[in-house]
């Protein structure tokens, strides 16, 4: 619903991403006219060649391991009376087919909600003509459009870094946008990089039932994450047969006619089926006209903004991947709303990037919230810690999960939840409470009485809460 204090700024945004298409609908609602300018398609590399499609492939993944833990509850499977043991396969094609196709139906939903709420959608490649101007270059014919604006919004998230010694061919070296073309499950999967997307493809692809070599240069997988989850993490993968190699160094990657080598910087080579480079990201900051229109930039090419997503010129703000806030879509989409909220003079909260939630989509999740227990131990913030082991959860018995944890931390003297750590399945879904009461300042009191369902994973929330009480002198 717009706004009927309608007034008549107009917005350009460029990027169609979920910062992009925050704004747009937020802008819509407070009144103004708003064009958002997208090269690839509404949703972004989000939608169309990150998010969406990745977490189909793991979501495959974890339902192919389902079928295989199904027999360690009980359920047997039988053919024609006979019992036997069923071997998983998963057909990759059929797999990319139905990613794919949800990727870009998810496009065309966030491109019909524009629309429908008066939404300019231009397709094409804007850049900053000064900084109260965008030009747009059509992407299919007609000719260049310089737009006037009052507010720039610019949400053009991120690519693949690539190597020079490890340049994606599309075939067996494979960034992560790459991926989806693949009409076979690779027969070894060696992932160079043991980041977040590292570790999420090479989890992904072990339960989807392909060997795999995960090189790491440093001394562990995931190693900005919580301590005890990464060490779990990584005792997890070698359990289940991955290969993993710490503080090795991939220093070329060629392929060959039947997949690829790797060599190392110790001289050693890995060779496989295909290689995924998840070696980081780049901003798609180049040739937007940023630094001629006075914007300031990092030495990587990110954008500058501060807490409300404005950048070094007032009237234009950064979201997302492109921006120095944490590339994370659920970051970028509030950046976007707050981004207008700020410009069109409502209330804005500043983001506190301490309060964002995030998850690394492994088998189990890891997500995590708030202050972390390394920042505890190096005395940042004076917090007490507790840890409940999920094989003492009866739900997570009933399941069959035999590792995880929930780890909460709280404020010594007050109680106030200030972060927590949850190494499961769905830790994605069971780490809100925490951030609830991290966003609120919730104490451990409180969220101890909060009524849990038993049996449930979130009775271990509260358990952890629990035994985090001060009493009373």
């Amino acid at each position: 619903m717009v706004s009927s204090n309608s007034v008549q700024h107009r917005i350009v945004i460029i990027g169609g991403g979920p910062g992009g298409y925050e704004a747009a609908r937020a802008g819509r609602q407070l009144g103004a006219e708003v064009v958002l300018i997208e090269e690839s398609g509404v949703g972004g590399n989000a939608v169309l060649t990150d998010v969406v499609p990745s977490k189909t492939l793991i979501a495959t993944g974890e339902a192919a391991q389902r079928v295989a833990l199904a027999q360690t509850l009980g359920v047997s499977f039988s053919v024609d009376g006979k019992e036997v043991s069923p071997k998983v396969e998963v057909d990759i094609a059929a797999m990319n087919k139905r990613l794919l196709a949800l990727a870009k139906s998810q496009s065309e939903d966030m491109l019909t909600t524009l629309k429908d709420e008066g939404v300019r959608v231009i397709s094409g490649r804007g850049r900053l003509d000064g900084n109260h101007h965008v030009v747009v270059e059509p992407t299919v014919g007609g000719e260049p459009e310089r737009i006037e604006a009052k507010t720039i919004i610019v949400a053009t998230g991120a690519y693949p870094r690539e190597l020079p010694n490890a340049k994606p061919d599309g075939e067996r070296i494979l960034t992560w946008k790459q991926l989806y073309s693949l009409d076979t499950v690779p027969e070894h999967m060696i992932v160079v990089g043991s980041g977040v997307t590292g570790a999420e493809f090479a989890s992904a692809y072990l339960d989807l039932g392909s060997k795999v070599t995960l090189i790491s240069s440093r001394d562990k997988v995931l190693p900005g994450n919580d301590a005890d989850a990464a060490d779990l993490i990584e005792a997890v993968f070698r359990r289940r047969g991955m290969r993993i190699l710490n503080q090795s160094r991939a220093e070329k990657v060629d392929a060959t006619s039947t997949g690829v080598r790797v060599t190392l910087g110790t001289g050693e080579v890995v060779e496989g089926s295909h290689c995924l480079m998840a070696v980081g990201a780049i901003p798609n900051t180049a040739g937007l006209g940023l630094e001629e229109a006075g914007i300031r930039l990092t030495e990587t090419g990110h954008i500058i903004v501060n807490k409300v997503a404005r950048t070094s010129r007032a009237n234009v703000y950064a979201v997302g991947d492109c921006s120095t806030a944490l590339p994370l879509a659920s970051v970028s989409a509030m950046q976007g709303r707050t981004a207008v909220y700020h410009t069109m003079g409502d209330v804005a909260a500043p983001t506190r990037l301490r309060n964002v939630a995030s998850n690394v989509f492994t088998s189990p999740e890891i997500a995590s919230v708030g202050w972390s227990q390394a920042e505890i131990e190096q005395g940042l913030v004076r917090g007490e810690i507790e840890k409940v082991m999920l094989e003492v959860n009866p739900r997570a018995k009933m399941q069959g999960i035999r590792e995880g944890f929930i780890k909460l931390f709280a404020s010594v003297g007050s109680g106030t939840v200030i972060g927590g750590v949850v190494v499961a399945p769905r830790a994605s879904d069971l780490i809100y409470p925490i951030a609830m009461a991290v966003e609120n300042r919730l104490t451990v009191d409180q969220l101890a009485r909060t009524y849990t369902v038993y049996p449930s994973l979130s009775g271990s929330i509260a358990e952890a809460a629990s035994a985090l009480h001060q009493p009373i002198d």
